[in-house]
């Protein structure tokens, strides 16, 4: 397996997941969101919050607000970071309205508050949050690439222009979030991203990792091959 600079943390809501991902793979760390968190049936927030922390072992794991208001997701974010020390707290970029987050993030930072800002697809967001950040602390910048790249649009330029910001900022580490293949690990390593955030299912290929194209090409044929005897059709 390729040896990456990129810190490469799973992206999950799963306790199982997250322990395959830490005995299979080269993690240095978890993130969770509240849509991944419905997918596996999350009921009760703060009892998998305590149970993903001891899956984890220590390595950093990001824990997302649930409010939409400002003086709540202060309080909600306080809670989840006394948790424990490796827990970064997901503050969206703005809430449900377009209001901006940069204050709460500048709060919360003055506090000692690990924070992990989220959603953000713009230059300008990046460095409205590591402005915000105190330098006492250490958080994380969170871009989602990969939905930058579902409207068309190259997300390499953002990429690489917020990494070179973000080395201004010892506080702070961008992270290339929303992976959507294997490939993404290799274009975030080639830019000399921080962190990128890769799903167990992405994680699952780099068994894939320098295989011969010619030989996954006859892999491929005998695959259809193999499916055409089972679906038992013919065209003659």
């Amino acid at each position: 397996m390729k040896d990456f600079n990129v810190a490469i943390y799973a992206d999950g809501a799963s306790i199982e997941g997250m322990v395959e991902a830490k005995s299979k793979w080269p993690i240095s760390g978890f993130t969770t969101n509240p849509t991944l968190m419905k997918r596996a049936g999350i009921s009760d927030y703060m009892s998998f919050a305590k149970a993903a922390l001891k899956a984890v072992e220590g390595l950093p794991i990001s824990f997302e607000v649930f409010a939409d208001d400002f003086p709540t997701m202060k309080k909600e974010a306080e809670k989840l970071a006394a948790l424990s020390k490796n827990v970064f707290v997901k503050i969206p970029i703005t809430n449900t309205k377009g209001e901006s987050s940069a204050p709460l993030i500048k709060k919360l930072s003055a506090e000692g508050i690990q924070v992990n800002a989220t959603a953000i697809l713009t230059y300008e967001q990046v460095k409205e949050v590591a402005d915000a950040l105190s330098p006492k602390t250490h958080n994380i910048i969170s871009v989602f690439a990969g939905r930058l790249a579902d409207t068309g649009v190259d997300p390499i330029p953002l990429m690489r222009k917020s990494q070179d910001l973000v080395n201004q900022y010892p506080q702070a580490s961008l992270l290339w979030a929303s992976s959507r293949e294997l490939l993404n690990i290799f274009q975030a390593d080639n830019l000399g991203i921080d962190i990128i955030t890769v799903t167990n299912a992405i994680l699952e290929k780099m068994k894939m990792i320098g295989l011969d194209p010619k030989k996954l090409s006859l892999d491929t044929v005998q695959g259809f091959h193999k499916d055409v005897n089972a679906l038992g059709f013919s065209i003659l």
